[in-house]
């Protein structure tokens, strides 16, 4: 019987790469996106009878309930790939409350919408999650201090979802990739920095600005990883996509491993009386 699948962010980039191999596989996709014309086009492409698409902001007050009526009235679920996303770079101090309002909305917040209205049917055909984190879930970069924190934010839950949800046989995969060729550096939002960030903030935008084209991998990699993670009986918790994400999520967790041992014994010492 051909396996049912729900995918956010659908209409762009990682999402509607992998909406197309699913497709491919006979699959019936549910199709989540913003955008009306690129819904349009997925229909279009897709086989007769294979494809429903939902046109829907995940922050919306009703998103969860609309969602929820979908995966009933497509009869279950078996994959979930919880995709959308929305990325915001600037130094800490001048992103302001409503720009990172919006990013924990639409990464975090909305991620957990689409988990509640998903679960109750992966659980009934122990089915999979694969939860879009990135590189910087791991980790910080001068700039990206809000957004890496929405994903850090996606990678914690993830992983007390996947403890939770053990006993019901639903296996929950975090996707870190790295720097991909997508629509995302083209759509995030960037805080240009004032002069007390030039040295840090402005320096990295720069750089980051100056890559080129060879430096993005090719995102058919993820769509790839994410198709062969979803049949895997038994998937990793994490993985991480792309030699720069393994490279440098690599350094992180050496980097914090050598101060943990560095610091052991002061984090070890007897706590100071005070007088």
């Amino acid at each position: 019987m051909p396996s049912t699948w729900l995918i956010t962010g659908a209409t762009s980039g990682f999402g509607r790469l992998v909406t197309e191999r699913a497709l491919a596989t006979d699959a019936h996709i549910i199709a989540v996106g913003r955008r009306r014309d690129r819904l349009v086009e997925l229909v279009r492409q897709a086989p007769t009878g294979q494809l429903t698409t939902v046109e829907l902001d995940l922050t919306a007050p009703d998103a969860e309930a609309v969602l929820a009526d979908v995966v009933r009235a497509a009869g279950g679920l078996d994959v979930l790939i919880n995709n959308a996303g929305y990325g915001l770079f600037g130094s800490v101090e001048q992103i302001g409350a409503d720009e990172a309002r919006a990013v924990f909305d639409t990464n975090v917040l909305a991620n957990l919408t689409v988990l509640r209205a998903a679960l109750p049917a992966l659980r009934a055909s122990q089915g999979r999650v694969v939860q879009t984190s990135s590189l910087i879930g791991q980790f910080a970069w001068p700039s990206s201090g809000l957004y890496a924190a929405s994903k850090g934010a996606v990678e914690l839950i993830s992983e007390a979802l996947s403890h939770e949800l053990a006993p019901t046989g639903v296996k929950v995969t975090i996707l870190e990739p790295g720097t991909f060729a997508t629509e995302f550096a083209a759509n995030l939002k960037v805080i240009l920095p004032s002069d007390a960030y030039a040295s840090t903030v402005g320096k990295f935008l720069h750089d980051f600005s100056q890559l080129p084209p060879e430096a993005f991998g090719d995102p058919n990699t993820v769509a790839d990883a994410i198709m062969t993670v979803t049949a895997l009986p038994n998937p990793p918790l994490r993985l991480a996509v792309g030699a720069d994400a393994v490279e440098h999520i690599r350094a992180s967790l050496r980097s914090r491993l050598a101060e943990l041992d560095r610091w052991e014994s002061l984090s070890l010492a007897p706590a100071q009386q005070t007088v």
